[in-house]
This record gives structure tokens, C-alpha cells and sequence, in this order.
């Protein structure tokens, strides 16, 4: 007997190398026009949402979920990593089909761990603009119609308080912080906030609140009591103990317990603004 390319083995008779290529040739072929549909309800969602009319199609909220349910339905020898950069181009270009947007990175380091994230967030469809300085970065995506920008959410040598260009009301925000889904051996672990102008409450997700705060007084053993309660970036401020912190507030915190643990452990809290929020971080536990 001879196999056709659309037939199969007979029940009991071992698949011969070319039976294989050709399930395999056939899954590609459903994939692509799996990928086609997708394209055309896409078409049809830009028509009923007008995002071509209204700026950014970036939803963090659905992102974020769809991300998480990626990873709780994966199983078998393909890699996490695979399938996870997949559709992480696989959202990327369609939310750029639906509307054109650009990310904007500071490469002032010249870090190439940033290059790697963006590549593979974003793939190579979303054009990619290189900035020197975070706030450079914040800046252009004020100046854009729906632009993405990219910051390191780490303290950095020598940095400044770039987050202070997000206080106030209509300045861009925080919206999320990549990587979605974490994993010790993540192969774009680097953290990285995402800056957008003010999204639609519905497309914002704020499980975890950021806020730009400055206080007097700030030392180690300030910052040692702050470390059980929220993730702080610092930078010094103006003055000689002054400093700006950008904290993220977990679901399980409020804000007013943050700022009164700052002024039990001796810091005078000048200020506080909301800046921005982002899903909880989604870990996955290492295998056994």
C-alpha cells in the first residue's frame, strides 16, 4: 500500500517516516490558516473596536491572562520557552496589525540582555527605537499617538528617578512589567516596565499598584524595613539623605501601610503619587 499525502496507516501498521512528514505537513497547514482566521477576526475587531481611531490596541489585562493560560495548559517535550515566544509575536503583530505602534528601549548601556527581551516580547514585525536615558524613553512615548516604552524596573549604577516624569494626571503610566510568566531559566528574565499613555480602565490591570514616592531621611536600615512590605527602586534626590523611590505595592498592601512603615523607621515622606499598576507577577515553581 501506497500513502497519499492526506492518507494515514493502516489501523496496526507502523508509521513509516514519510506517514510522519506528511501529519506534520498537514498540522503546519492547519496552523497557518488557523493563523489566517485569526488575521480575519482581527480585521473584524478593528472595524468594531475603530482602535485605528482611538490609539493603542495594548491590552496588558488580556495579555497578562492569556499568558498565564498558555502556560497552565502547556504539556509535552516542546519547551515552555517555544511556545511562550510564539505567541508572544503572535500578540505583538496582531496588536500592531490592529493598530501601528513602536517601541521605544533605552539602550544606554548598550545592554544587550534588553535587546534579547525586546525581540522576544515584541519579534521583529513592532519597529523598535533606541533611546539613551529612561527618560528620553517616557518622553517619546508622550509625544506618540499609542507608542510602548520599555524600562528597566531594577535600580540601575548611576540611573535617575526617570518615574517622576509619570506623576500627574495624563502623563504616560506604568502598565505592566514583562516578563509575564516567570521562571528561574526564562530566556528574556531581564524585568522591564511598560510605559504607555493613560489606558481605558477595562484594558488596565492593577494588581499591583506603583507609586513614585520622595522622602528625607532615607538610609539602609529605611530601606531594610520597607523590603518585607513592597519592591522599592531608589535613586537619590536633592538633598543629602534625600531620595526618590518607586515602589510596587502587592494586592495583599495598601499604599498607606508602606508610607507609614517609611515614617516608623525614621523617613519624612515629602510625597506620593500613583503612577501606574501592572499584574501580579506569575511565577511558575521549578520542576522537581
Amino acid at each position: 500500500m501506497v500513502n497519499t499525502p492526506n492518507s494515514k496507516p493502516a489501523q496496526g501498521q507502523a508509521p513509516t517516516l514519510a506517514d510522519l512528514r506528511n501529519e506534520i505537513d498537514r498540522i503546519d497547514r492547519a496552523m497557518h490558516e488557523l493563523l489566517i482566521e485569526r488575521s480575519g477576526i482581527i480585521d473584524t475587531l478593528i472595524k468594531v473596536k475603530k482602535s485605528n481611531e482611538t490609539g493603542s490596541a495594548f491590552r496588558p489585562a488580556r495579555e497578562a491572562s492569556m499568558m498565564r493560560a498558555l502556560v497552565e495548559r502547556h504539556h509535552g517535550i516542546l519547551p515552555l520557552d517555544t511556545v511562550e515566544s510564539i505567541w508572544r509575536v503572535i500578540i505583538a503583530t496582531f496588536t500592531y496589525v490592529q493598530q501601528n505602534y513602536s517601541v521605544h528601549v533605552d539602550l544606554s548601556s548598550g545592554d544587550a540582555l534588553v535587546r534579547d527581551s525586546v525581540r522576544f516580547h515584541f519579534g521583529y514585525t513592532v519597529p523598535v527605537v533606541q533611546h539613551v536615558g529612561a527618560s528620553a524613553v517616557v518622553d517619546a512615548v508622550a509625544n506618540s499617538r499609542g507608542d510602548l516604552g520599555l524600562v528597566r524596573a531594577e535600580a540601575v549604577a548611576g540611573g535617575k528617578a526617570w518615574w517622576k516624569t509619570l506623576e500627574g494626571e495624563g502623563k504616560p503610566k506604568i502598565i505592566a512589567r514583562l516578563p509575564f510568566v516567570e521562571r528561574g531559566d526564562h530566556p528574556a528574565a531581564l524585568p522591564l516596565f511598560v510605559v504607555s499613555k493613560p489606558l481605558p480602565a477595562d484594558a488596565a490591570v492593577n494588581e499591583v499598584e506603583v507609586w513614585s514616592v520622595h522622602v528625607a531621611g532615607w538610609n539602609t536600615s529605611v530601606a531594610r524595613a520597607l523590603a518585607p512590605l513592597a519592591e522599592v527602586i531608589a535613586q537619590p534626590d536633592s538633598g543629602f539623605d534625600s531620595a526618590a523611590l518607586l515602589i510596587s505595592v502587592p494586592q495583599s498592601r495598601k499604599v498607606e501601610q508602606v508610607l507609614a512603615s517609611l515614617k516608623d523607621a525614621g523617613a519624612s515622606v515629602r510625597s506620593s503619587a500613583l503612577v501606574g499598576g501592572h499584574a501580579t507577577r506569575y511565577t511558575v515553581p521549578p520542576k522537581a
